[in-house]
């Protein structure tokens, strides 16, 4: 193919994102006209089928910078996906295929839910960790059943945020050389040269975290395909530095800050279209010979993935093939779920330790790790190994990759990841859990140390408002468990889940509950678990506080007042329940007393009071005497519920 045609190409994919953004009066056009030419080259690399964007052996391509999303639309119709010439001209209205951010599950063809900068670069690392793994689970010397590269597109503020610093950091430590970074170096931010607050010498980084390293011009088609094929050949993560020009092409924008986000305006697309020779007058116009170029993907992906498969039916392959076949379709009715005795002191996290040694142990795709704190979290898979070649991912002390890296691993597919660290910690990881809800990925995020019960390590280490952060996040179920039984029965709803879940788990010991009790409403996110005639109150809990409330239930009816207990370990569920379920749980006629120790203000929506931590943090000291200085007391309990009634 010719220059004269590439540029060609190159303006069709400008002008079409000019005319997306100037039509909805919104949009970034810097980005995607100064990444045009780059996006023409990459087209020849990628190896992928717009008709099967589900295809689990394609290429990945990854926009971190995802306001470039007017560029990725445009791909997305020029390589002949799902998306038409009519949704480029929705572009960000209300319910269209193109919002204003690519949104996973939302567009065909939009590999991850990237916006938040930096989470798209440590996405592209997972995705790499998890093609990584499955190389090793599946291919055989003579049979590769998963062999795609996975790229990243990324900016000037992507690699200004610490996630990525993180996630790099990881991605060099484990020589990804499936993983080819293209950064955008145009020298610009929305407050002007980047120099005004950043001076980094990015190849020495990148060098110093074990990449291999190329510098080109991102103008040059040569310089690009030459960067690209060099790349894939490489034994280390590859940064192809391209110095490009923030909003190319444009004539009155060219290097102004002023292109990042903001319309460039009737007249300066119209001139910029005549430079081109492109005719100005006409507005998303996309010439034939160019459609043509571009709608070759869908013969070559077709022919590709038809090769591959073609290629599974083979007797080298067969053995891979039934292994992907269960990866594709995990058998959760294989899992051997551990049993707890009654009375045993256990604490949820270690018994959640046991669960998914059982659960990783039945289905080949369940895999995960912990940001350094495998022995407190009780996260090991024991006799599973390490990664590569093995289940066990170590993140180091990188909680916020960590979670964006699984992230990325539950998108690429065939993979079921969890992460762990302490609850107070999870703060580090709150932007990706967000993402993860946003995106419906299938993320288990594991939190051990849940309460002020982590004891002498003090307020820093003891999470207080987390819970209700997390029950306040859509489409985000948040399971804590009253014991090891519920836990496992926790767990069982939980891995069905096509949703992103947390479990907040106790350091502390908990005494486990009668193993006869009916777990059979756990699916619903609460129940009844102490049913007395003619309650006159109702006591709410979870995890620890659950015997406390079990206990002053007790107490409560020797002083002649009935009250159920109930336990409700994963309050997202119980809400999705029906009016009539909720209520003969929490019976309307009786008041209620809700008992967790945390912020507790989500529980004001089924409880007259609340007993929990309100306007201050933990204390350093025994976690029993904590308990008892905040009002965790079947004392207090009693005292409570008289002031109600």
């Amino acid at each position: 193919m010719n220059t004269q045609m590439k540029q060609k190409m190159a303006n069709t994919i400008r002008f079409l994102a000019l005319d997306m953004i100037q039509r909805a009066n919104s949009g970034h056009p810097g980005v995607a006209l100064g990444l045009a030419d780059i996006a023409v080259v990459l087209s020849e690399h990628l190896r992928h089928n717009p008709k099967n964007p589900k295809w689990i052996n394609r290429d990945r391509l990854v926009f971190s910078g995802g306001h470039a999303s007017s560029l990725i639309y445009s791909l997305l119709y020029l390589w002949g996906y799902d998306v038409s010439l009519e949704d480029l001209k929705d572009f960000r209205k209300f319910n269209s295929k193109t919002p204003g951010h690519p949104e996973y599950g939302h567009t065909p063809g939009v590999e991850i839910t990237t916006g938040p900068l930096g989470q798209g670069v440590a996405n592209a690392v997972g995705m790499a960790m998890a093609e990584k793994y499955l190389e090793n689970l599946l291919n055989r010397e003579s049979a590769k059943v998963i062999d795609n590269k996975i790229y990243c597109l990324c900016g000037d503020g992507d690699l200004e945020e610490g996630i990525s610093y993180e996630a790099c950091a990881l991605a060099g430590r484990f020589a990804l050389d499936n993983l080819i970074m293209i950064y955008d170096s145009n020298h610009i931010t929305i407050e002007g040269d980047t120099s005004i607050s950043w001076n980094e010498d990015v190849r020495r980084r990148f060098e110093a975290q074990n990449w291999d390293v190329i510098e080109i011009d991102g103008h040059s088609y040569e310089d690009i395909d030459a960067a690209l094929n060099w790349a894939k050949n490489r034994s280390k993560p590859v940064l192809i530095i391209a110095k490009t020009t923030i909003a190319k092409g444009s004539c009155h924008y060219e290097g102004d800050p002023h292109s990042h986000g903001a319309p460039l305006g009737e007249e300066d697309i119209k001139c910029a279209k005549k430079r081109a020779g492109f005719d100005p007058e006409k507005e998303f116009y996309v010439p034939e010979d160019v459609l043509v170029r571009f709608r070759c993907a869908i013969e070559k992906g077709e022919l590709l993935e038809k090769e591959w498969r073609k290629s599974l039916l083979e007797l080298p392959y067969k053995e891979q093939n039934e292994l992907l076949n269960i990866l594709e379709n995990p058998d959760f009715e294989n899992i051997d779920w551990p049993k707890f005795e009654e009375g045993k002191m256990v604490a949820t996290r270690e018994s959640n330790g046991k669960i998914l040694n059982a659960i990783a142990k039945a289905l080949p795709g369940f895999v995960g790790g912990s940001a350094d704190l495998a022995p407190s979290n009780k996260t090991y898979l024991n006799g599973m190994g390490d990664f590569p070649k093995g289940k066990n991912f170590h993140f180091g002390i990188r909680e916020h990759a960590m979670a964006a890296i699984t992230n990325g691993m539950a998108a690429y597919g065939l993979l079921i990841p969890f992460s762990a660290t302490f609850f107070v910690f999870s703060d580090y990881q709150k932007p990706s859990v967000r993402i993860a809800a946003l995106s419906n990925l299938k993320n288990f995020f594991i939190w051990t140390h849940d309460s002020i019960g982590v004891g002498e390590d003090g307020p820093t280490h003891q999470p207080i408002e987390q819970l209700s952060q997390f029950r306040a996040l859509p489409n985000f179920y948040l399971f804590r468990p009253a014991d090891a039984n519920e836990n496992v029965e926790c767990w069982k709803v939980a891995i069905k889940l096509n949703k992103p879940c947390g479990f907040a788990l106790s350091r502390q010991k908990l005494q486990t509950l009668k193993l006869k009790r009916d777990f059979g409403d756990v699916f619903r996110g609460g129940y009844i678990i102490k049913k007395r005639e003619n309650p006159t109150i109702t006591l709410i809990a979870t995890g620890s506080e659950v015997m406390l409330a079990l206990k002053a239930g007790c107490h409560l009816e020797n002083m002649g007042i009935n009250a159920n207990v109930v336990s409700m370990p994963c309050m997202e569920l119980f809400l999705e329940q029906s009016k009539e379920y909720q209520e003969s749980v929490i019976d309307p006629s009786t008041k209620v007393l809700a008992i967790e120790a945390g912020a507790g203000i989500e529980w004001y929506r089924f409880a007259d009071d609340v007993l929990a931590i309100e306007n201050r943090f933990g204390a350093s000291g025994k976690a029993d005497l904590i308990f008892k200085e905040y009002g965790f007391t079947i004392e207090n309990v009693i005292k409570r519920v008289q002031k109600l009634l």
